[in-house]
């Protein structure tokens, strides 16, 4: 069985979808078509930079979204794909929704726009910070948190559960460093902050939260096909009426990307193909489990293992 994994913010570089542009009808059209969406060429954006306008969340997420679906139909034009299950880290579930047929591609490029705009104006510039946690167990990153909470009646918690060993934690700047050192002197091997421009999946983006509810209540979902396990529950969803309220929640809630890879082996997913700009997220699978195999789809040179990883995970007995 076959899982199809989306990344998310961090992932992207310049020059991103370029050749698919130029090599496919389809992944010209999706871009396209987000430019159109936007009103702006984001594809200059994603081809030719500058990285400081890249980086801008508002237009990270977009293009990030765009290149995932430009590759996978690129791919689809040649290759007949049919995932048991698709799934996305944080700005990825959109992806993985636009790829299980529940959200329309345009809605979803506007979608995201806004909702990088919403994330930035959250919380003011040097207020807010991010810092992955190496080497400490995810209970024992959950409690640093709590006691530099209490200590600074700030804010911090886990964001991203992205390995049995690399929690990212985000909130206060003060209390994020407060927690990074209760860490260490917890054993963690490391603690490494991340330059990010906002702190991502916790409390203090719950006026973005509420700013993208209004949003996300505009737009029309449909039955997912495949089900996409999302990032709140780590549980696959179909049902459209619930997808709104799921990716509301997502924004100030973590991550839970190891219980969803856990999710997927549990449903019998042999197989995670990841769709997009690099390699993160097989890196982080390959740390949850060495008993998925893990194939990704990033350039046009991807194209035949990508093609033959796809009829191996046909192959494997469910």
């Amino acid at each position: 069985m076959l899982a199809l994994l989306f990344p998310g913010q961090g992932s992207q570089q310049v020059g991103m979808g370029c050749e698919f542009y130029h090599a496919s009808s389809a992944a010209k059209e999706t871009f396209d078509a987000a430019d159109a969406a936007l009103g702006f060429a984001l594809s200059r954006i994603c081809f030719e930079g500058p990285d400081q306008e890249l980086l801008r969340t508002e237009v990270q997420q977009p293009a990030i979204l765009t290149t995932g679906i430009a590759l996978l139909r690129a791919f689809r034009e040649r290759n007949p794909i049919a995932p048991n299950f698709v799934a996305g880290h944080s700005l990825g579930e959109y992806t993985a929704l636009v790829a299980s047929g529940a959200l329309d591609f345009e809605d979803a490029v506007r979608l995201v726009h806004a909702r990088g705009r919403f994330m930035q104006e959250a919380v003011p510039e040097g207020r807010g910070a991010m810092a992955a946690v190496l080497g400490l167990a995810p209970s024992d990153v959950e409690r640093v948190c709590d006691a530099a909470c209490a200590a600074t009646g700030g804010v911090v918690a886990p964001a991203n559960y992205n390995s049995p060993q690399q929690t990212v934690i985000s909130g206060d700047a003060m209390t994020v460093e407060l927690a990074c050192s209760r860490a260490l002197e917890e054993g963690a091997k490391r603690t490494i902050p991340l330059a990010v421009s906002a702190p991502f999946h916790c409390p203090l983006m719950a006026p973005a939260a509420e700013k993208l509810a209004t949003e996300l209540g505009r737009v029309r979902f449909s039955e997912a096909s495949p089900p996409v396990v999302t990032n709140v529950e780590a549980e696959p969803n179909r049902d459209p009426e619930r997808m709104a309220a799921l990716l509301e929640t997502q924004v100030t809630a973590p991550v839970r990307f190891v219980e969803m890879i856990e999710r997927l082996m549990a449903l019998g997913v042999t197989h995670v193909l990841e769709v997009g700009t690099g390699r993160v997220l097989s890196g982080l699978v390959a740390r949850i489990s060495r008993e998925l195999e893990r194939g990704w789809l990033s350039s046009l040179d991807d194209f035949a293992a990508a093609e033959s990883f796809a009829l191996a995970s046909a192959a494997e007995p469910s």
